[in-house]
């Protein structure tokens, strides 16, 4: 360490006050009294630091901190700093001019070295710094940190890849800016996030530390409003700051109440889903963006998940470790609600999430026609058969828009109809309709272990919940035995509605007959199934209903389409104009004719038109229009 005290004393030209020591296999430099600040690719004497600390013992990741802010150097950095520790420890017998310098200027070092002859060029290549060198064009490109403010739990990289070409930006109501870029190597675009906080002085940022010791100390109480008294306390009306003491509080609330880089994310609305795969702190989080995936330049820590997943397990109260390794929860995060899948040991390399947002506003079968997921008749004809009680299943892959298209549904039941809604997660409306006056009771699901119903459990619950509406979120175990025995004995009394996985009918009977054990005379209970998908349009990826299809009984179970997709339209068959609808049969009332349904069909569609055309699709305005046109019906 004889040239690590030589540089840190003074004797060279450039002067590091950097404090190194090891933590595992992280070599942790503390920088706060140092002038370079410990950053690696600009200053030599913070260089000559680490390396020397490295010709004793090897690291996979070295941390630099000062100020707030810590910089992680990781990869091909770790290992060129590595390499040059062992090269200096293994030259200085034979040059000690060349050792001083590997650590100064490794990539200096080492062209100097690989045009030697003898033990030096030798050495060069066997530690690997030759290599390092021919790779690199200079120290600032090399020594690129992954950047965050020690507060936080996940790491960026502020500066994108040499070669990446600028798209478009958006600012966030959070403060960060979100970046477009495409590289041309790359399939992919990047999305390139630059919180709030990475543009804040190191005055701000180290007022923002010091307010968040304050808290985690237990110096600062006040629930919600803790983090704003803690940084009232921390700044002084004279304070010489870039950053406004609102500022400040957005980005302490973030970080200790919210759920740090992953609130930022969803602050645009654009992103409708977020990916941590583990090993987290190895993988950087992509997103998923008007339905196109992109890698981002920001990384969480091992320390980042596991915070998250003790959050998740205190908030909803559900294991989840090695012994139940997989959690399925909800969030609220940027005003959006968040379903949250995550995953750990020992079924995966660590902690890893997915994380799925869910619309801010309920939509209305009006708001799906406005924005072509259905045409006016075909909305007319799930409207009427909500509204007569009968049998519905929602099918489609993961995405398509299954359970939006429930929700929608929903409000189609009559207002007095009472409603039990059966969830794992909750991600219908349940409260909005409840807010507006509907008699909705939602019913959670978990297995046996977390304390709660089992699907299967829930479901008899429900049906002495009262009689009325029964909303399935998903039918995907023993719980469809218990479904379709009650539809097939009418033990619902009304509307039942689900949504499954599958791709048409034939799909669908195979998933409910074969893998789930349902007789398929059981299954012919279905009235209607209605198929959706997600396709590639001009603005990105869309949701349409693809196929409305009756189910026919007989000696076997059977399909025919009602509405069906034709070159990117859904057009009717023309079975119900011919009179031979087995659905429509059924949707008619005493006295009512099927001539009678069919015009009442042609009207409704009509006027859900009409609402969709005139913009009239929030879920108040569409129950204040059926209430109007039930009333005018009665008189």
């Amino acid at each position: 360490m004889e040239l690590l005290s030589r540089v840190r004393s003074g004797d060279d030209e450039a002067v590091c006050d950097c404090t190194p020591s090891f933590d595992g296999d992280r070599l942790v430099i503390e920088a706060d009294d140092c002038p370079g600040a410990g950053q690696l690719g600009t200053e030599p004497a913070c260089r000559a630091t680490v390396v020397g600390a490295l010709r004793e013992r090897d690291a996979e990741v070295i941390c630099t901190r000062a100020g707030g802010i810590e910089r992680t150097y990781e990869g091909a950095a770790a290992a060129a700093l590595v390499a040059a520790g062992r090269f200096a420890d293994a030259v200085a017998f034979h040059d000690e001019a060349t050792a001083d310098r590997s650590c100064r200027d490794p990539l200096g070092a080492a062209r100097a070295a690989t045009g030697r002859a003898g033990p030096v060029a030798r050495l060069a290549a066997e530690t690997g710094l030759s290599e390092v060198a021919a790779r690199a064009d200079g120290h600032d490109d090399l020594f690129v940190p992954r950047v965050g403010p020690t507060i936080g739990r996940s790491r960026i990289r502020l500066e994108p890849a040499a070669a990446a070409r600028f798209e478009s930006r958006r600012e966030l109501e959070t403060g960060a800016v979100a970046r477009f870029y495409s590289e041309p190597d790359r399939e992919r675009r990047t999305y390139h996030l630059e919180p709030l906080e990475y543009g804040f002085d190191r005055a701000a940022t180290e007022r923002l530390v010091t307010a968040y010791d304050r808290l985690s100390s237990g110096a600062v109480s006040g629930g919600k409003r803790a983090a704003g008294r803690a940084v009232r306390r921390v700044v002084d009306d004279g304070s010489a700051m870039e950053a406004t003491v609102r500022e400040l509080e957005q980005v302490l609330e973030k970080h200790t109440q919210g759920y740090g880089v992953v609130t930022d994310f969803f602050a645009d609305r654009r992103v409708s889903d977020v990916f941590v795969t583990a090993p987290a702190a190895a993988n950087r989080i992509r997103v998923r963006v008007d339905g196109e995936t992109l890698t981002t330049n920001v990384r969480l820590t091992a320390g980042g998940t596991e915070a998250l997943a003790s959050r998740f397990r205190r908030e909803s109260g559900r294991a989840f470790s090695r012994a139940s390794p997989a959690l399925d929860a909800t969030a609220t995060v940027s005003d959006r609600r968040v379903r949250v899948a995550g995953i750990t040991e020992p079924v995966s390399d660590g902690v890893a999430f997915a994380f799925r947002a869910h619309e801010r506003t309920a939509w209305t079968l009006p708001a799906l026609v406005a924005n072509g997921t259905l045409t006016a008749e075909a909305a007319a004809l799930l409207s009427l058969s909500v509204e007569r009680d009968a049998a519905m299943l929602l099918a489609g892959t993961r995405g398509a828009g299954k359970t939006t298209t429930l929700g929608a549904l929903l409000w189609e039941l009559p207002a007095a109809t009472r409603t039990v809604v059966i969830e794992d997660t909750p991600e219908l409306p349940v409260t909005k309709l409840q807010a507006a006056g509907r008699d909705v009771q939602a019913l959670r699901t978990d297995d046996e272990d977390g304390g709660g119903l089992t699907p299967a459990r829930a479901l008899r619950t429900a049906l002495r919940l009262g009689e009325g509406a029964l909303v399935l979120g998903e039918v995907r175990g023993e719980e469809a035995g218990v479904l379709y025995e009650a539809m097939r004995v009418g033990a619902s009394g009304s509307t039942v509605l689900g949504t499954i996985h599958g791709d048409g009918g034939d799909a669908v009977r195979e998933r409910v007959v074969t893998d789930l054990g349902v007789p398929e005379s059981s299954f012919g209970a279905t009235d209607l199934l209605v198929t959706l998908g997600s396709y590639d349009s001009p603005t990105g990826r869309a949701r349409r209903v693809t196929r409305v299809e009756e189910v026919l009984t007989g000696d076997d179970v059977g399909f025919e389409p009602l509405f069906e997709l034709e070159t990117g339209a859904l057009v009717r068959t023309g079975r119900i104009e011919r009179g031979s609808s087995r659905l429509v049969d059924e949707l008619t009332r005493s006295g009512e004719s099927y001539a009678a349904v069919r015009d009442r069909l042609h009207d409704r569609a009509e006027w859900l038109a009409d609402l969709a055309d005139g913009g009239q699709t929030s879920p108040e305005t569409v129950c204040r229009a059926h209430a109007r046109r039930r009333a005018e019906r009665v008189a």
